[in-house]
C-alpha cells in the first residue's frame, strides 16, 4: 500500500477508522455538553416567544376592551351633550318668552302712560282754547258794548253768546 498513489477515489481504511472515532468522540461530547445547552437555549427561546405571544394577546384583549369602553364613553358623552343642548335650548326658549313678555308689558305700560299724557295735554289744550275763545268773546263784546251802549239787541246777543259758551264749557269739562 505504500506504493500506491493517493487519488480522491482511493479508500484509506485507517483514515476512515480514525475519522469515525473522532466523529464519535465529538458527537459524544456534543451530546453530553452541547446538546443540553442547545436544547435549553431553544426551550428558553420558545418559552420567551410563548410569553410574548401571551402578552400580545393580553394587550390585544386589553386594547379591545379599552376601545369598547372608549366607544361606550363617547356614546355616553354624546348623549349627555345632546341632553345638555336640549336643556339649554329649553332654558333659552323660556328666557326668550319671559323677556318678550316683559318687553310687551313695558311697552303696554309706556303706551298707556303716553295715552294718558296725550289725553291730559289734549284736555289742557281744549281748556286753553276755550279760555282764549272766552277772552276773545269778552274783548269783542266789550268793543261792541263801547261802540253801541244803547242798543238793547247787542246786549242781548252778547249775553246769549256768553251763556252758550258757558253751557259749552261746562259740557267740555264734564267729558
Amino acid at each position: 500500500m505504500h506504493g500506491e498513489a493517493f487519488t480522491p477515489f482511493s479508500i484509506n481504511t485507517g483514515l476512515i477508522f480514525w475519522t469515525l472515532v473522532v466523529f464519535g468522540i465529538l458527537l459524544a461530547l456534543l451530546w453530553k455538553l452541547g446538546w443540553p445547552a442547545l436544547l435549553k437555549a431553544v426551550e428558553e427561546r420558545e418559552r420567551r416567544i410563548q410569553q410574548q405571544l401571551e402578552e400580545a394577546e393580553r394587550a390585544r384583549a386589553e386594547a379591545a376592551r379599552l376601545l369598547e369602553e372608549h366607544k361606550r364613553l363617547v356614546a355616553a358623552a354624546r348623549a349627555e351633550a345632546q341632553e345638555l343642548i336640549a336643556q339649554a335650548r329649553t332654558v333659552a326658549e323660556k328666557e326668550r318668552a319671559a323677556l318678550l313678555a316683559q318687553a310687551r308689558e313695558q311697552y303696554e305700560q309706556l303706551l298707556d302712560r303716553a295715552r294718558k299724557e296725550i289725553e291730559g295735554e289734549k284736555e289742557k289744550a281744549i281748556l286753553e282754547l276755550r279760555r282764549e275763545a272766552v277772552d276773545l268773546s269778552i274783548a269783542a263784546a266789550s268793543k261792541l258794548i263801547e261802540a253801541n251802549l244803547d242798543s238793547e239787541a247787542n246786549r242781548r246777543l252778547v249775553t246769549e253768546y256768553l251763556a252758550s259758551l258757558e253751557a259749552g264749557g261746562a259740557g267740555g269739562r264734564a267729558r
